[in-house]
């Protein structure tokens, strides 16, 4: 194991770089350091890449989850304050590193963050160490805190490397679907689109890009609508629904990837974004700017890979429902859950072959939902598969008794109520966005969902053991689903490893479990052509 700090390592990157390459050549230590974002990048670009990491900011932020202090200052510096008695500093500014609802600089700020040496940071290490063996499960804890450090690793080598991107054929969809770029305001299909609305709410000077201004439109025709999302106005009869969907649809394409986006974000044939590891409450990623976790369907043609390469994307398909059946230990779905389909076992087992009803079923108990369909499908559910169905509820229960609850690994939620949406806990379309803000239906999914996260970080870290040596190159990773770029006649064996990964992380977390984590996986040309 090594230690880094800015006191131990030479000044220069170039010696620095050269001495961390001897090392990793010479016994592959585990390095601890601050925090990966500030250090690895420049790393990357000096040519040297780490095989494992002890993140210290990342590691700080998981067990002031979970003690219930979220949100807190996480860098070594307030860590090292905190044990010692000190005022505690605000973190640097990381701009876009902050997770929702984060206010720690209005607490923080005033004090000065002290210096830390390589002496502090081993003590800061050690008091972690301390910590995570406190920890209700410390076995399990200790996977979280060497996954999010792996991810963290992942993050950086992926921002370096990039997501091969053709702008000339972006620059084409991007014609194809708006017209060509004006030199001010909105291309030519965007202003058709604002007139053909104008027309049909028999009004002048509105401007779809408005909420407020839509809203109040509908209202003056006699339609109320709370918000303008489109799953609400696709349940109203109206002319300007049509075009105001098609416009909402256009209008993200161009302002959020749109020939400005390109431009910034695109060079030397590759789409370079900062991820941010465990920047939703839940674990999952997020990134400053961009937009890599949400890219249209129709911009992925634009996603092509090398001349003499391939693209393997792989997607966890019914992963949350998966989650459930190992966690909760109900057996009934846990046998579901060993075949290809869950739901269809689902069916046949217990809704009468309604594959239909079965998702509904199992989507609405992860989600909270207790209305329309939902309702007989529930009971079903509750009736069959208690186990699994206590184990949301009691999730649920905690959470509106202001409890906190956890991962499988023991990732902590926020102790403050969150929108499903704004956590980043986003129920499917299958399940109706449910009413009000109830804190039991965050911690309701969090516990599965973070559970996922956790898995898709874990097999991520496999596969990027898995691929040393080999010319393949990790390039996206979006919440369930893995994209790699390799040459063509390694594909096969990128597919393999990627099965494999999938099972080892099945394995890692739950230990014999009969659920299966199956993967759907594309060998393909242009990512917009993966299942």
């Amino acid at each position: 194991m090594a230690d880094l700090s800015a006191d131990a390592a030479p000044r220069h990157v170039g010696d620095l770089a050269r001495a961390i390459a001897d090392r990793e050549a010479a016994d592959g230590p585990r390095w601890i350091w601050a925090a990966t974002a500030d250090l690895y990048p420049a790393l990357l670009r000096a040519g040297v890449r780490v095989a494992r990491c002890h993140d210290l900011e990342l590691t700080e932020a998981l067990l002031l989850g979970h003690a219930g202090r979220w949100g807190e200052p996480r860098a070594p510096a307030a860590a090292w304050a905190r044990a010692h008695g000190l005022p505690v500093p605000a973190d640097p500014l990381r701009p876009g590193a902050e997770p929702p609802g984060f206010a720690q600089a209005a607490l923080f700020e005033s004090v000065p963050a002290p210096a830390l040496g390589l002496r502090e940071l081993i003590e800061v290490y050690g008091e972690q160490q301390r910590r995570v063996e406190k920890t209700e499960h410390p076995g399990r804890f200790r996977m979280l805190v060497a996954a999010e450090s792996a991810g963290a690793l992942i993050a950086a080598e992926m921002g370096h490397t990039g997501l091969p991107w053709r702008a000339d054929v972006h620059d084409q969809l991007l014609r194809e679907l708006l017209g060509p770029p004006q030199p001010v305001g909105p291309p030519r299909r965007l202003a058709e689109l604002t007139a053909e609305i104008n027309d049909a709410f028999g009004v002048r000077g509105l401007h779809p890009d408005s909420p407020a201004e839509v809203v109040r439109a509908f209202a003056r025709a006699g339609v109320d609508v709370p918000n303008t999302r489109a799953w609400v106005l696709r349940h109203v009869e109206h002319p300007a629904v049509a075009p105001l969907l098609e416009f909402k649809e256009l209008y993200r394409i161009w302002t959020a990837h749109g020939w400005t986006w390109c431009d910034a974000w695109v060079s030397d044939g590759r789409f370079r974004p900062e991820y941010v590891p465990g920047g939703v409450v839940s674990g999952r990623w997020a990134t400053r700017g961009g937009g890599a976790l949400q890219v249209p369907k129709v911009v992925r043609r634009a996603v092509m890979a090398d001349p003499g390469w391939r693209f393997v994307v792989a997607d966890a398909g019914q992963l949350e429902p998966r989650v459930l059946a190992a966690v909760s230990g109900d057996a009934r779905l846990a046998r579901a859950a060993a075949e290809g389909d869950l739901y269809a076992a689902l069916a046949t087992d217990s809704f009468d072959g309604d594959r239909a009803k079965a998702k509904i079923a199992l989507l609405g108990a992860m989600y909270g939902q207790t209305g329309g369909d939902a309702i007989p499908a529930l009971a079903v559910l509750r009736r069959h598969y208690p186990v699994a169905f206590d184990y949301v509820e009691a999730a649920a229960r905690t959470g509106e008794a202001g409890g906190l609850v956890r991962s499988w690994l023991g990732r902590t939620c926020p102790p403050s109520s969150s929108a499903l949406r704004d956590a980043g806990l986003d129920p499917p379309d299958e399940v109706a966005p449910p009413p009000g803000r109830a804190r039991g239906r965050f911690t309701r999914n969090f516990v599965i969902q973070a559970t996922a996260a956790e898995w898709a970080l874990v097999l991520l870290a496999t596969l990027r053991v898995a691929l040393e040596g080999s010319a393949a190159e990790l390039v996206l990773f979006v919440h369930d689903e893995v994209v790699v770029h390799c040459p063509a006649e390694q594909a096969e064996q990128v597919v393999a490893a990627v099965h494999e990964s999938a099972a080892t992380a099945g394995r890692l977390l739950f230990g014999a479990t009969t659920v299966r984590f199956p993967l759907d996986v594309s060998v393909v040309g242009a990512y917009a052509d993966a299942k």
